[in-house]
């Protein structure tokens, strides 16, 4: 990858074998950034139990058709704290293409507050994505982290309903050792956004096609299914 806001998405802008992000057990890491309106935000400064730090953008189908259910489960657990780490448009187009600087990027991630309703805390990372690296790169990451910093949940793609039974189990004081297999999202939510950011995003899209096909629905899920699942206590101290 060379550069980090890219104008056109290429599964070759990922490493879509190795995930880099923070492992369970291991310490999340910690940024100064800014929200939506410009004011300073420490990542990990959080009140409730856990946080649950989802990473997305706006042009992101993935994140989009997750964003109804991850509603739900931040009212199902008032005590959690929930945010949404912005990172780079996942699918640029014409519409909404790559940021050039931090005060664009906030204002194209206040959209998700003026005109999608998003009631998350949405904290914006760097216009070179310092955070998005640190957390592993991917467009739809999640993480639920406990109060001393470490994490102990990941997934590499979000999928609200593992989400919601790894928060259930920690609740209950056990390890979160849940299986979160990458669901696709419905073609209505895919249009939808995809319209939204604009001409070249569907084209660039259906271009890397079978390889997402390949590696996230099949390859993926298949080693997710023959490998045990690390976890562990929700008090873990990394």
């Amino acid at each position: 990858m060379t550069n980090y806001n890219y104008a056109e998405f290429s599964t070759g802008d990922y490493d879509l074998d190795n995930f880099r992000g923070p492992q369970i057990g291991q310490k999340a890491p910690d940024f100064d950034l800014q929200d939506v309106n410009g004011a300073p935000h420490r990542l990990l400064d959080f009140d409730g139990e856990f946080l649950v730090l989802e990473l997305g953008s706006i042009t992101c189908p993935l994140f989009q058709g997750r964003r109804k259910s991850m509603k739900r489960l931040k009212d199902q657990f008032p005590h959690i704290d929930f945010k949404i780490l912005y990172v780079r448009e996942a699918h640029p187009g014409k519409s909404i293409g790559a940021h050039r600087n931090l005060e664009a990027k906030q204002q194209v991630a206040n959209k998700l507050r003026t005109e999608d309703g998003e009631l998350r805390t949405i904290v914006v990372d760097g216009i070179e994505g310092s955070a998005h690296m640190a957390y592993g790169g991917y467009p739809n990451a999640v993480f639920i982290i406990n109060r001393n910093g470490c994490v102990v949940f990941n997934a590499d793609w979000n999928n609200p309903e593992a989400t919601a039974k790894a928060l259930k189990l920690l609740l209950k004081g056990k390890p979160a050792n849940v299986k979160s297999y990458f669901m696709p999202v419905p073609p209505p939510v895919l249009a939808r956004t995809m319209g939204r950011s604009g001409k070249g995003s569907f084209f660039d899209f259906v271009k890397g096609l079978p390889v997402l096909i390949w590696k996230n629905l099949i390859r993926r899920n298949m080693l997710l299914a023959l490998n045990r699942r690390g976890a562990v206590m929700p008090d873990a101290d990394c």
